[in-house]
């Protein structure tokens, strides 16, 4: 017995003194459970709310004043002209208008019936129900106020408009996060291994006697990847425009310029974390593990960043896919240009460069040591 006591006792020895067994037992549930439990939230707030108000009277302002005091609802601008409507849209912080017709309270007072439109951007389905529901509640409950609940005659009429996705198709909405997803993992996953197969190969000691400097190795191991991504990135476009019937709505050759640039980047990445790996089980892990979850969570792919804590949507703001989600949308559904992505080009290229620059940093430290 005293045996197997002294046995345990250096078992238990053994996993407190070993780091990263104790951020398996203790550090990453606790970290996945904070994560789960602020992110995965039904209840939507914050969303952008952008007002065209053509009367501008007490009972448009009581109405605004319910719906921005709500907790759902943040107010995102006045818009002054019909065309003013897209271009709020096109910017992506506007996720729905409201539209009150001119006259609009002299109607109510008149006992006529009064028009207030709602108009949602529909590339989110979920955000588009969700705020469309809200916005909904919110004037049938004023109605009731002014006129009571027993009233038969309605004497607000919201009427509901949904634009960049009229038909409110998931698809819209998963297969620019699906894509987002594949390519970030299966471009990591691939040059993570790289570097650590040629380890545990032996064959990196040939490429380290070359006359080729730590850039040029890293760049030659990127290269072979970025073509082989971009055809797989090429072949989920097709199937999302073919089978899914995702419309390519802005400029095909900037949406295959943005492709190459977020390859290039998730390749950056597996480049790094290569580097670092001592064994190609993991640098896998790595890959996987670390990239799928925060990129499924807090990239915007299901839920919605506005409802997640600050802390949260700064690390969010770290993640590559969010922005090329962004742009995906952009492109593909609502038509924008480059002017309308130009600051999420930059901060991929940004991003970009820094994983390049850690890379080669630590690839030549390596060399030295």
């Amino acid at each position: 017995m005293s045996r197997f006591t002294s046995l345990v006792k250096k078992e238990f020895n053994h996993i407190f003194r070993d780091r990263r067994t104790m951020l398996i037992l203790f550090g990453i549930p606790i970290m996945q459970i904070l994560i789960f439990g602020y992110v995965v939230n039904s209840d939507f707030k914050n969303i952008g709310i952008a007002v065209f108000d053509k009367s501008d009277d007490a009972h448009t302002r009581k109405i605004l004043t319910k719906v921005f005091s709500s907790g759902y609802f943040g107010f995102a601008g006045n818009i002054h002209d019909q065309e003013g409507i897209s271009a709020e849209f096109k910017t992506g912080k506007v996720k729905a208008v409201l539209v009150f017709e001119p006259g609009f309270g002299d109607r109510i007072d008149s006992g006529q019936q009064a028009n207030l439109q709602i108009i949602t951007d529909a590339s989110d389905p979920n955000v588009a129900n969700t705020a469309v529901g809200y916005l909904s509640g919110i004037i049938r409950n004023y109605q009731a106020e002014i006129a009571g609940p027993t009233v038969g005659q309605m004497i607000v009429d919201a009427q509901l408009r949904m634009v960049f996705n009229e038909n409110l198709i998931s698809a819209y909405m998963f297969v620019p996060g699906t894509m987002a997803l594949i390519l970030m993992l299966i471009s990591a996953l691939l040059t993570s291994i790289s570097v650590t197969r040629e380890k545990e190969l032996g064959t990196l000691e040939v490429i380290l006697v070359s006359p080729l400097k730590p850039s040029q190795i890293i760049l030659g191991k990127v290269t072979p990847y970025v073509l082989l991504a971009f055809c797989n990135g090429l072949m989920i476009l097709l199937l999302g425009h073919f089978v899914f019937g995702l419309p390519v709505s802005g400029s095909i050759v900037l949406l295959l310029a943005e492709l190459l640039l977020y390859i290039t980047l998730s390749l950056s990445v597996g480049i790094l974390i290569s580097t670092m790996a001592k064994s190609q089980q993991v640098a896998m892990f790595a890959s996987l593990f670390i990239l799928m979850l925060p990129t499924m969570l807090l990239s915007g792919f299901i839920f919605p960043i506005e409802n997640m804590p600050m802390a949260l949507q700064w690390l969010s703001a770290c993640l590559p896919p969010r922005w090329f989600i962004i742009i995906l949308k952009d492109i593909m559904l609502k038509g924008n240009g480059l002017a309308y992505v130009w600051d999420e080009t930059l901060i991929l290229l940004v991003m970009t460069a820094i994983f390049l620059f850690a890379a080669i940093r630590k690839f030549s430290i390596r060399l030295k040591v």
